[in-house]
């Protein structure tokens, strides 16, 4: 798996669609990313986070917001 493009496709999807929940951020980098799951993709986020390149904030019960700083 490369996990240097995931990063990349993060940002640019933020970019074109705005804020989105998790789930659904998932599901676009899957269409791209084939090969990551949800713990990849996880650790993924949480490096962004720290580095100040997105920001996620819990909504609902198990719902999260991804949004691109």
């Amino acid at each position: 798996m490369s996990t240097l493009m995931i990063p990349s496709a993060i940002v640019e999807a933020l970019n074109n669609k705005g804020a989105q929940e998790f789930d659904d951020l998932f599901k676009m980098v899957q269409k791209i990313h084939s090969d990551i799951n949800q713990n990849d993709f996880n650790k993924i986020l949480m490096e962004m986070e720290l580095q100040g390149l997105i920001r996620v904030s819990k909504l609902a019960r198990g719902k999260r917001r991804i949004e691109a700083v």
